[in-house]
C-alpha cells in the first residue's frame, strides 16, 4: 500500500524494506501479537510448562533475573552467552548482535527483566536468544502498571523500540477520519474507523471482532472501487461493431450436430449484445469442465468474421491450442474462409506466409498461445480475441489484449464460488454456463486403495472391445529431484501395465518435446491407444469422447480443482463413465477432506467453495502469479456476509464517483472517497493495471 497523507522528506530505508511507504501505511501495520509485561515467571516454571522435551514454539514471558556470568565465544560464530539465575533455576541468554557496551553491562550481580520466548538447548538447557532486557526489578505493584507492549513484523536493522514510536506518531499525525455515513455504520453495526485502528494498536482483538471487521470492509470496498474504475475506464475504449452482417453466426448455429442449452443461450446472447457496442467489453464465460464454452467462443469468432474483421483464439498450451484449432476447423468447415494455427516448429517459410495472411487480412481465423499477442503478430483488422483457460495467462498477457482495443472473451472451466465472483470478477463481464449438454451422464467416482489397484488391469484390457478408452494419471511434484521420482514412477507404472495392454498402451509426459507429446495426444484422439499413461499435461482442453474412464494415480498428492479438471476429462460421449481415485493410505486429514468432497460431489461450483476454504482465493485463481491472495485481511469464505455490504457500497460509490454532488446526497464526503482508495493504493494500481 501506498500512502495518501504526506511523508517525511527523508523516509526511513528500512520501513521501505517492509513495504511501508508513507505514514498511512504504519497506521494499517498492526501487531502480531501483544507481549504482557505485568507478570512474571520463574525459571523453574518455564521448564515445567514448555517442558525440556519439546521444541514447540512457545508464548513470550518475562522473568526477572541476576547475572551469573557473562562471556564472549567464537564458535560456530561470534556471540554473547550470558548465564542468569533467579530463586528458582537457571538459564542462558544468547545474544549474536551485541556491542561493547552490553557486554560491559553483564557484569555479575547484575538485574534484568529479560521479556522473550522461552526454547531448550539440548547443550545450554532453558534459554532465550535475543530476548529484551530492562534493567532492574519491579515490584509487584509496579508490574500491575505495565502497559501491554505491541509486536510489530519487522526486519533485520529495525527494532520494536523505534518502530513502535513511529507508528505511534503516525496514529497521532495520520489516523484516518471516519468516511462512510453514521447511518451505515449503526446498519451494520461497525465501529469508527479511527476507533477501529487504535484499538487493534492497543490490545489483541479476536478475528471475528467488529474493530477487524471495520478494516475489512474498508479493504472490500477499495477493491471494489479500484475494480469497478478499471471496467469504466475499459468500457470507455472503443472496439468494433461486430453486427455479423454476413450472418456466419447463425450459419454455424444451424450446422452444429447439436443444440445450444439453456445456459449456452444465455451466454451467447450477453456476448452477441456486448460485441454489438462500439466499447471494448471483456466478458468471461465460466463455467463446469464439458459445459459447452468453446462452441460460445465459435460463435463469437464468427460473428467477428461475419462482419468483415478478424479473430484471434488462444489457449496457454500447444497442445490445447492445437485441439481448439482442430475443433474450430471441424466445425467452420464449408464455410470458406482462411484458419491457421501458430505453433512452435513451423518452417521459417511457412510462419512468414501465416503472419503474411493475418497482415494483409487473407487470414481469418488465428488460433495458437500467448505468442499471438508478441509485436511480430500483425493483424489487418482484428476484431476479438478469445483467450481459452483465461486464469492460467500472466498479468503482462492480459493487459497487452485490454490495450489491443477489441472485444475480449475469455474462457475458464474453474467454476469460482459467489463471494469470490463478487470481489474478484467486479471489473468483467461475467457468463455462466451451469447446465449439461444433453445426454452426458454424471460420472461415477470411485475411492480404491492402492493395495488393490491389481483389480483395475483385467477392466482395462477389455475397454478396447466395448468401444472405450482410458485415462491413467500419475503425479508430478514440483522440484527436479521429485520429478525424477515421478518419472521413475510413471515409468514403473508402465512397465506394470505393458505385459497387459501391449501396443494398446500410449505414455505421455512433460519430458517429452512438444511435437512428441502433440503425435501421442492426436493418436490416442484417434484410437490408436487404449490406454493413456499420462502425468498431467492432460489436465485441461483435451476432449477424447471415447475416453470413459479416468484413473488418478495416488490421487491424495492433486488438488481438489485439479482433480475435477481430471475427471471431467471423461464423460464427453454419451454412455456411462467413471473416475477411479487410487490412494495410499494412511491418509492426512487434508487428503480425506479433498477425495471425500470428489466422491460426494460433481458441482464444479460447490467443489470450488469448498477448494476455497483449504486453499484461499490467490491460489485458486492464480491471478496473481504468486499466488498470494490480493485481498490482505478479508477471508473470502469467513467474511462472506461482510463482502455483500463492501460489494455493495463500493459499487453505489463507483457509479457516483465522477459526481461530487452526487456522492453527497449518498452521504459520503468525495475527498474522504479519494483517500479511502489512496490509502489501499497497491491494491488499486494493481487490479488498475490487470484485466
Amino acid at each position: 500500500m501506498a500512502d495518501a497523507g504526506p511523508k517525511p522528506k527523508l523516509w526511513p530505508q528500512v520501513l521501505q524494506k517492509l513495504g511501508l511507504a508513507g505514514p498511512t501505511d504504519l497506521v494499517l501495520h498492526f501487531p502480531l501479537r501483544f507481549e504482557d509485561e505485568s507478570s512474571v515467571c520463574s525459571l523453574a516454571s518455564l521448564s515445567t510448562e514448555f517442558g525440556f522435551w519439546s521444541e514447540q514454539a512457545s508464548p513470550s514471558v518475562q522473568c526477572q533475573v541476576e547475572v551469573l556470568e557473562s562471556q564472549v565465544v567464537f564458535k560456530p560464530r561470534r556471540m554473547l552467552k550470558v548465564r542468569v539465575k533467579d530463586d528458582s533455576g537457571e538459564a542462558q541468554l544468547r545474544f549474536i548482535y551485541f556491542n561493547a557496551s552490553m557486554q560491559a553491562a553483564m557484569v555479575k550481580g547484575a538485574r534484568y527483566r529479560v521479556i522473550g520466548v522461552p526454547r531448550y538447548s539440548r547443550l545450554a538447557g532453558l534459554e532465550f536468544i535475543h530476548p529484551r532486557l530492562k534493567k532492574g526489578w519491579l515490584s509487584q505493584e509496579d508490574l500491575s502498571q505495565q502497559p501491554l507492549r505491541a509486536v510489530y513484523p519487522s526486519t533485520s536493522g529495525l527494532t520494536q523500540d523505534r518502530l513502535g514510536q513511529w507508528i505511534r506518531r503516525a496514529l497521532d499525525e495520520h489516523c484516518p477520519d471516519e468516511w462512510l455515513p453514521e447511518a451505515s455504520l449503526k446498519r451494520l453495526g461497525l465501529p469508527s474507523l479511527p476507533a477501529s485502528i487504535r484499538a487493534l494498536h492497543a490490545q489483541m482483538q479476536p478475528q471475528a471482532s467488529p474493530f477487524w471487521n471495520r478494516i475489512r470492509l474498508d479493504e472490500i470496498v477499495a477493491q471494489q472501487l479500484a475494480l469497478r474504475r478499471a471496467r469504466s475506464s475499459r468500457h470507455r475504449a472503443s472496439a468494433p461493431v461486430l453486427q455479423d452482417e454476413k450472418g456466419l453466426s447463425q450459419r454455424l448455429l444451424q450446422a452444429l450436430p447439436f443444440k445450444l442449452t439453456g445456459a449456452q443461450q444465455r451466454a451467447w446472447l450477453q456476448v452477441q449484445t456486448d460485441l454489438a457496442r462500439p466499447v471494448a467489453t471483456h466478458r468471461l464465460v465460466q463455467g463446469d469442465v464439458g459445459s459447452g464454452k468453446t462452441v460460445i467462443a465459435a460463435l463469437a469468432v464468427a460473428a467477428a468474421i461475419g462482419s468483415g474483421f478478424q479473430a484471434a483464439v488462444m489457449a496457454p498450451t500447444e497442445i490445447l491450442a492445437a485441439q481448439l484449432h482442430s475443433k474450430l476447423s471441424q466445425w467452420f468447415e464449408g464455410f470458406d474462409l482462411q484458419l491457421v494455427f501458430l505453433k512452435g516448429g513451423l518452417s521459417e517459410r511457412d510462419r512468414r506466409e501465416r503472419l503474411a495472411g493475418l497482415a494483409d487480412g487473407t487470414v481469418s481465423l488465428a488460433v495458437g498461445t500467448h505468442a499471438l499477442i508478441q509485436e511480430r503478430v500483425k493483424f489487418a483488422r482484428l476484431g476479438v480475441s478469445v483467450v481459452d483457460e483465461q486464469h492460467r495467462f500472466g498479468v503482462a498477457q492480459r493487459i497487452a489484449l485490454r490495450e489491443a482495443g477489441v472485444h475480449v472473451l475469455g474462457m475458464s472451466a474453474t467454476p469460482i464460488p459467489r463471494s469470490l465472483a463478487m470481489t474478484y470478477l467486479a471489473d468483467l463481464d461475467v457468463s455462466v454456463i451451469d447446465e449439461r449438454p444433453p445426454g452426458r451422464e454424471p460420472i461415477r467416482t470411485r475411492l480404491i486403495a492402492q493395495s488393490r489397484r491389481e483389480e483395475l488391469v483385467e477392466p482395462l484390457s477389455r475397454l478396447r472391445e466395448q468401444g472405450s478408452q482410458a485415462y491413467w494419471v500419475c503425479p508430478v511434484i514440483e522440484g527436479q529431484q521429485d520429478n525424477e521420482k515421478a518419472l521413475a514412477a510413471l515409468e514403473e507404472t508402465e512397465q506394470w501395465l505393458r505385459p497387459v495392454l501391449g501396443d494398446e498402451l500410449g505414455v505421455v509426459h512433460g519430458r517429452l518435446k512438444a511435437a512428441e507429446k502433440q503425435a501421442v495426444m492426436q493418436a490416442f484422439a484417434r484410437g490408436d491407444f487404449t490406454v493413456l499413461l499420462a502425468t498431467t499435461v492432460i489436465e485441461v482442453g483435451v476432449d477424447v469422447p471415447a475416453a470413459r474412464v479416468m484413473v488418478v494415480d495416488h490421487a491424495e498428492r492433486f488438488g481438489l480443482a485439479q482433480l475435477h479438471q481430471l475427471r471431467g476429462r471423461v464423460g464427453r460421449g454419451s454412455g456411462q463413465s467413471s473416475c477411479i481415485l487410487l490412494y495410499q493410505e494412511p491418509l492426512s486429514e487434508a487428503a480425506k477432506v479433498r477425495l471425500r468432497a470428489l466422491y460426494e460431489t460433481d458441482d464444479g461450483f460447490e467443489l470450488a467453495r469448498r477448494d476455497l476454504a483449504l486453499r484461499g482465493p490467490g491460489e485458486l485463481l492464480g491471478f496473481r502469479q504468486s499466488g498470494e491472495p490480493e485481498l490482505r485481511f478479508t477471508d473470502l469464505e469467513r467474511d462472506e456476509a461482510l463482502v455483500q455490504s463492501g460489494v455493495e457500497i463500493g459499487a453505489a460509490i463507483a457509479e457516483a464517483f465522477d459526481d461530487p454532488k452526487r456522492l453527497v446526497r449518498l452521504g459520503f464526503e468525495p475527498k474522504a472517497v479519494h483517500r479511502l482508495l489512496n490509502r489501499w493504493h497497491r491494491l488499486a494500481t494493481d487490479l488498475l493495471t490487470s484485466v
